[in-house]
């Protein structure tokens, strides 16, 4: 068994150290996407399909079961993966269900990234000043200091230009997503702070189930079951839930 953990952004692998730690184990596997902590190979178009299929690509020299836990933009990676080929995976883990819903307004970072011209611009402010200055930044976040640093030191002006082809093939700021669409068809997980979904407008039933399902259960983890409704995560019922 494998447990492979992607990233988003604007980090690198490092954000996983202190899971890893506690983890404890020695069949963890990190991924770090083209741009985000690994390099961007030329002609690479870095747009959610192309990191889609590179995942897809990741998964497929893994042997044995992989359980798939996705982070931030890794979780959108994860998911499209997971919907393009789910036999790749045994199960996977997202915290971004939410950016799914077609009515998701994308935060307002994204949205400017989203801009041609002003997003260039919000690029240079938002990876500039030194490592250590953005890392205390982050620490105001609740990043811990020694991982911030190595984040933001994995950081450079491949990172900026992937970050804007990826958030301008996902959307443009002003029509939605134009993420993938399907039934999620394993585990996921929404983080209790719910910024993913706060911007969801709940006015159908299909949107209303996609957003019990993110409340429902212990610890606010629900499952979306081969394109059925949602039934609550219980323990020990999930090989990394426990």
């Amino acid at each position: 068994m494998t447990i492979v953990l992607v990233h988003g952004n604007p980090e690198t692998d490092a954000l996983w150290g202190p899971l890893v730690d506690a983890l404890g184990r020695d069949d963890v596997l990190r991924l770090s996407p083209p741009g985000f902590g690994a390099p961007l190979p030329e002609g690479f178009s870095a747009t959610y399909l192309a990191y889609r299929d590179w995942l897809e690509d990741q998964l497929e020299g893994i042997d044995g079961p992989v359980d798939l836990v996705g982070h931030d933009f890794g979780g959108i990676h994860a998911i499209n993966a997971v919907m393009h080929r789910p036999a790749l995976v045994r199960s996977w883990v997202s915290d971004v269900l939410g950016v799914f819903d077609p009515n998701y307004e994308w935060h307002d970072l994204a949205q400017v990234w989203q801009t041609p011209g002003e997003g260039e611009q919000l690029i240079e402010s938002f990876l500039g000043g030194t490592p250590e200055e953005r890392a205390t930044v982050y620490a105001t976040a609740g990043m811990p200091m020694d991982v911030g640093t190595a984040i933001a030191r994995g950081q450079g002006p491949e990172m900026g230009r992937a970050i804007l082809r990826l958030y301008r093939s996902a959307g443009d700021g002003a029509s939605g997503t134009r993420l993938g669409e399907g039934s999620a068809p394993a585990w996921s997980l929404t983080p209790g702070h719910r910024r993913h979904l706060r911007r969801i407008r709940r006015n159908s039933s299909s949107r209303r189930r996609s957003c019990r399902c993110a409340h429902r259960g212990p610890r606010r983890i629900g499952a979306l079951v081969d394109g059925g409704g949602p039934r609550p995560w219980r323990r020990g019922s999930h090989p990394i839930l426990g």
